[in-house]
């Protein structure tokens, strides 16, 4: 199977940061292929053996059987009934795939993993490790790394910024952390459109917070009620049309009456599930909606994960959340194109979103409910897409999207909403620099402070949770001391340290101005930025004959 350009860099900076961590974490967000990532890795590592964990019977089953499909190796699966052969060190199976609950089963916490040897295995990668941070995942994750020569890679789709510094605690390092945003942007995923509808009635402001998130009996409380129930119903069927829609609920009682409303409406229209549907019937009502039987299928937090249905086009928030990863999962359904579509196109990324914009699915959208969120920050897809932009371009695009009163593309507000700050902060410096040649000098001296940022182009990078507190290392400090050196390194957070050294890499990489160069040349106003060394240096050369002094 052809691996896809961010996956094959995702395997290679993953076996890069295995050289020098013991731990890894990959961030890839939901329809952009994280288990094919994981069963190329298994490749890459034989012959040693690998142990994949996950927390659902669903992917365990679609890991075993991906992974023989990509690897053509022997997969096993420890869960419930089902026992992997041992085999040795060498016989038996290449990779194991096993569920976090038959690995901890047991009165003792012990469950079945003490049945196997740690030595065993080469690696240990874990399915939607934004789950790893429990103290059920540490446990398990603590005995296999009795071996000290296991290696441990982490893969999760978009997580929650109070995820991210727990996964800090885990993984002590993100190989690769690719978002939504880049993979819309790079035509792997489909834009997403949001719809934000204001129902009556919708009360949020009395609602506890359980574990960072909207408290479960308070929130099905609030969405169960008739009035918000019904708007939400009606709103969903004006705004999905005839699309394949999916329908996230607060509570079973929630989904059973919404279902019924529809169904009113339309007959035969929905379907819906939970936890204790029969596993027939679940697969019997997926299979309806797949086929076009059904148009609704509301659930009650079984479609979050290990779901894939490229056919669905909106998605109806009718369970409001907190939690960053979990609307990114429940956003997730969706953001696949149909099949073919992008693999078929060719290599280039705008021939990739032309495809998507020809084909029957050229969006998602995203419908949420807006009520009195009274002090919750309640999440919505301007979130989910902005990992690595700004707070401040976030809460505009946001902002935005709630008074569009019509579908929106919020990878594009975001966009605008980014290009708008930037050009605002090119008016200040513009400002600022107006000012200053308006002064007076008052004295021979003068310090001034540079912004290496500002001089080389580059958004200073969002720090991310599981960044925070972390030390600048010994061989970055070095670096950016010598190749920048007017920049005090303790005023830098640890992700601009990072992004100034990828930079200077970059640079030498490119053949581009050094910082030095660009510095030099903007004191005599030239921006050089774009240039390369030899023009840089052919331009410094101009000055200096010229006594310093500006070329017309």
């Amino acid at each position: 199977m052809k691996l896809r350009p961010y996956q094959t860099a995702a395997c290679h900076a993953v076996l890069e940061a295995w050289k020098q961590h013991n731990a890894a974490l990959v961030v890839l967000p939901t329809g952009t292929g994280k288990t094919i990532l994981f069963s190329d890795l298994t490749r890459r590592i034989f012959p040693r053996k690998a142990l994949v964990l996950a927390h659902r019977a669903e992917l365990i089953h679609q890991a075993r059987d991906k992974i023989q499909r990509v690897t053509g190796f022997r997969v096993e699966v420890e869960m419930a009934d089902l026992r992997a052969d041992l085999g040795g060190l060498f016989g038996g199976p290449q990779v194991i795939v096993s569920s976090i609950q038959t690995q901890t089963a047991g009165g003792d916490g012990g469950g079945r993993m003490s049945k196997f040897d740690p030595a065993m295995f080469g690696a240990l990668i874990i399915d939607e490790a934004h789950h790893a941070t429990s103290k059920t995942y540490r446990r398990v994750i603590d005995y296999y790394r009795q071996n000290p020569l296991l290696k441990v890679l982490g893969v999760t789709a978009t997580p929650d910024r109070a995820d991210e510094e727990a996964l800090g605690q885990v993984f002590d390092h993100v190989a690769y952390d690719y978002e939504i945003l880049d993979a819309i942007h790079d035509g792997w995923l489909v834009p997403i459109e949001q719809q934000s509808v204001e129902i009556e009635g919708l009360d949020f402001s009395g609602i506890r917070t359980t574990a960072g998130d909207l408290n479960g009996a308070d929130l099905a409380a609030v969405m169960e009620a008739e009035k918000p129930l019904h708007g939400i119903a009606d709103a969903a069927l004006r705004i999905a049309g005839q699309r394949r829609t999916l329908v996230f609920a607060a509570s079973v009682h929630q989904a059973q009456l919404l279902a019924d409303i529809f169904n009113r409406h339309r007959p035969g229209c929905a379907g819906w599930v939970c936890g204790k549907t029969d596993k027939a019937e679940r697969a019997r009502t997926l299979s309806d909606l797949a086929q076009g039987q059904l148009q609704f299928v509301v659930n009650v937090g079984v479609l979050t994960e290990g779901f894939d249905d490229p056919g669905v086009e909106v998605i109806v928030m009718g369970r409001p959340t907190k939690s960053r990863s979990l609307y990114a999962q429940m956003c997730g359904r969706a953001l696949r194109p149909l099949p073919g579509v992008v693999d078929e196109a060719d290599d280039a990324a705008d021939h990739r979103r032309a495809a998507i914009a020809a084909s029957a699915k050229p969006s998602c959208l995203i419908v949420d409910f807006v009520g009195n969120a009274g002090r919750h920050k309640l999440v919505s897809t301007a979130d989910i897409l902005g990992g690595n932009v700004s707070d401040e371009a976030v809460a505009r695009a946001a902002a935005r999207a709630r008074q569009a009163g019509k579908p929106v593309r919020m990878d594009e507000l975001l966009d605008e909403a980014e290009e708008e700050q930037l050009r605002e902060r090119e008016e200040q410096k513009r400002l600022a620099a107006a000012r200053k040649a308006n002064l007076v000098a008052k004295a021979s001296f003068t310090t001034q402070s540079i912004n290496p940022f500002d001089l080389l182009d580059l958004r200073p990078a969002v720090e991310r949770g599981w960044d925070r507190g972390r030390e600048i290392s010994a061989r970055t400090r070095a670096l950016i001391e010598k190749h920048y050196p007017d920049v005090n390194v303790d005023q830098l957070t640890f992700a601009q340290a990072r992004q100034l050294s990828k930079e200077l890499f970059r640079r030498w990489e490119n053949k581009l101005a050094t910082y030095k160069q660009v510095k030099l040349l903007a004191k005599h106003g030239i921006d050089a930025g774009t240039m390369t060394m030899d023009e840089a240096s052919a331009a410094i050369d101009v000055l200096a004959k010229n006594r310093w002094r500006k070329v017309a």
